[in-house]
């Protein structure tokens, strides 16, 4: 795990890179709380990020109030500790965990202490780096493969306090990347060095893919996306007894408009 932690040494002693399609991006300042809030989202949009982005692209919108609920649900526990290392998943495909997943990050980002480290543990399609505007050549699976140090891989966005780690080139063996020891130290160790950092870890879909039942083990919690009228209850059910219900951070329900309209009206004239 030394070499782990060298690598985070040196990744934040290096500069900015500016132009935002670059893969590879070195952090301005080090991991560590400062004092402030940072930067409002109106001043960090830029080309190539993702409308769905919600907390950066609509930022009084009621999908963007939510995930700042979510947030402080993760801050502020009713009981135990706060979770550092969160997976993101769904029983399916389309179901919205890239989009729960990225507007987490960066809502926890948005804070004034919070550090984020956003990896995209999809080896098979990885495409969270569309959402932030990055290009995948290289990321995780160079890692997990040791092609590459973890200095050269991991994104410091422009969104202040979030870092990125792509998903990289497509496995023919993901189950075995990311059941490794390497994949399990990695996050042990990030988990471990920064006490002000959450890693926010996009899986796959727990009902077609194994990988996902191995990364549940690695993780403090999971928040588990449902996508209104898709999955069935039983299925649902299913997948959240596999990991455990301890294991269960939350349940989000993506694409539910019905909740929403009752109070939309007072929402808008009021904080709109």
């Amino acid at each position: 795990m030394g070499k782990i932690s060298d690598a985070f040494e040196r990744h934040q002693k290096e500069k900015v890179v500016k132009t935002v399609q670059l893969p590879i991006g070195k952090p301005e300042k080090p991991p560590g709380k400062e004092p402030g809030l940072a930067p409002a989202p109106e001043s960090i949009i830029q080309k190539g990020i993702s409308p769905k982005l919600v907390v950066l692209s609509a930022p009084e919108s009621i999908d963007a109030e939510n995930f700042k609920v979510l947030k402080s649900q993760i801050l502020f526990p009713k009981e135990g500790e706060v979770p550092r290392t969160i997976m993101v998943t769904s029983a399916f495909p389309g179901e919205g965990k890239t989009f729960v997943a990225a507007n987490l990050a960066v809502s926890l980002a948005l804070g004034i202490n919070e550090y984020v480290l956003l990896v995209d543990c999809d080896l098979r399609k990885p495409h969270l780096n569309r959402m932030l505007g990055y290009s995948n050549t290289e990321g995780l699976h160079e890692y997990l493969t040791g092609k590459r140090e973890l200095s050269d891989l991991i994104v410091h966005t422009r969104i202040k306090k979030l870092s990125l780690l792509v998903g990289g080139r497509p496995s023919p063996h993901p189950g075995e990347l990311l059941a490794s020891t390497r994949m399990k130290d990695f996050l042990q160790e990030v988990k471990d060095r920064y006490q002000d950092r959450f890693i926010i870890l996009d899986a796959t879909p727990s009902q077609i893919t194994a990988e996902t039942n191995v990364l549940a083990n690695y993780v403090d919690k999971i928040i588990f996306v449902v996508m209104a009228q898709k999955s069935p209850r039983e299925t649902i059910q299913k997948s959240i007894e596999n990991f455990g219900k301890k294991k269960i951070l939350g349940i989000v329900f993506n694409g539910y408009r019905q909740a929403h309209k009752p109070y939309h009206k007072y929402y808008k004239k009021h904080y709109g």
